[in-house]
């Protein structure tokens, strides 16, 4: 890290402007207000990860798609893939917020799951 990184942190309300500089090894960080502010910046720094946020295919519901997400960040560089693997999930109804809909998602660690209620349709 030769030269100085700033990163916004989005752990909380404040948006910290925290910089790195220093030895990539053990860098140098300022402008944080607090720890997590801290753990963010050099998680950040070092391995960016994010949640999945998506849509599967689900039949017999009110709905076409069921919403999703991963259950755990996954490395940043995984993101598009893994949102390409969305295309190619289709499951069924009932289905409750929460509930496991794919285990170790995209070889990422993290599992998918639902994040609402989707019930058969009442005819």
């Amino acid at each position: 890290m030769s030269k100085e990184q700033e990163i916004i942190c989005i752990i909380c309300p404040l948006s910290c402007a925290i910089t790195l500089s220093g030895d990539p090894e053990n860098p140098q960080v300022s402008g944080h207000e607090c720890n997590r502010g801290r753990d963010y910046a050099l998680q950040e720094a070092a391995d960016p990860r994010r949640v999945l946020t998506g849509t599967v295919r689900i039949s017999g519901g009110s709905l076409p798609r069921l919403p999703v997400k991963t259950s755990a960040a996954i490395p940043r560089k995984m993101i598009l893939e893994a949102a390409r693997l969305l295309d190619r999930i289709s499951t069924t109804v009932p289905r409750r917020c929460g509930e496991l809909i794919a285990a170790n998602f995209a070889d990422s660690g993290a599992d998918l799951i639902a994040t609402r209620d989707l019930f058969p349709t009442k005819e």
